[in-house]
């Protein structure tokens, strides 16, 4: 069976390193590269790191990006000029940026997920379906608490849980946004959804989304113990991708959710 030749950007970080100890257990894939954005004497896992560029990227079938949105925006001006498919788990984009995004999607398959995990996505699916059943007549708000090395928030899951709630409302994301807290105790619900992170300790990731008429309060939650889960789930995602043509695609599509 042939192998399908991955880089993996972002090599020094948490995920970068998890992709590549996941990547080498797989024996349907192969690094051809790994990058980062300065340069790195020392060779990782037997792979000596690179910049971003043509060069690094030439022999991939898949790109799997994990790092920050400028990066990330850098790895698909690349890759869209090449022809790659690319994965990206990157979170914290801005509306502009998103919409950057969806431009390149039109020349190269694009998988984008602020989460990779299968309970993760079924937790967002499920978030849908009770938001359009509860209505208006229920409050929202999103809880999540990651690791302490954690610099965005909130996080892209908890983000992805509340376009959940939007689209279960019918409603623009962006326009039912409400505060963002951190490190509260406790945080109240309004007429928009409320966000509070919590970063702290080696979290790997826990998310709860909860709603309430002010008669009963219904709760979601999810509990990530092994960061493994994450790259495992990007894994699966770029076998997925690379038979895809030019799009935006997330994990529901891999997931077959309807």
């Amino acid at each position: 069976m042939k192998k399908t030749n991955l880089v993996i950007t972002g090599c020094l970080g948490r995920m970068g390193k998890q992709l590549i100890k996941s990547a080498k257990s797989e024996k349907n894939f192969k690094i051809v590269s790994i990058t980062e954005n300065k340069l790195i004497k020392k060779k990782i896992s037997g792979l000596k790191p690179q910049l971003n560029s043509e060069s690094a990227f030439k022999n991939a079938n898949v790109i799997i990006d994990f790092t920050v949105p400028k990066c990330t925006l850098e790895v698909l001006k690349i890759a869209s000029k090449l022809k790659k498919s690319v994965v990206i788990g990157t979170t914290g984009f801005s509306k502009k940026e998103d919409s950057l995004i969806k431009k390149y999607s039109r020349k190269i398959p694009i998988l984008k997920a602020g989460n990779m995990s299968l309970g993760i996505n079924l937790l967002m699916y499920i978030t849908e379906i009770a938001s359009k059943s509860l209505g208006n007549n229920f409050l929202s708000k999103v809880f999540e608490i990651h690791h302490k090395h954690k610099k965005d928030h909130p996080s892209g899951t908890a983000l992805m849980l509340g376009k959940g709630i939007a689209i279960g409302k019918n409603k623009d994301f962006y326009k039912l946004m409400g505060k963002k807290y951190l490190n509260k105790k406790s945080f109240p619900y309004s007429k928009k959804i409320n966000f509070n992170s919590i970063r702290k300790g080696e979290t790997v990731g826990e998310h709860q989304v909860t709603f309430s008429s002010g008669k009963e309060i219904i709760t979601l939650n999810h509990e990530a113990f092994d960061r493994a889960l994450y790259s495992e789930g990007a894994l699966t995602a770029a076998k997925w991708l690379m038979k895809k043509k030019p799009g935006l695609y997330s994990m529901r599509n891999v997931l077959n959710f309807k």
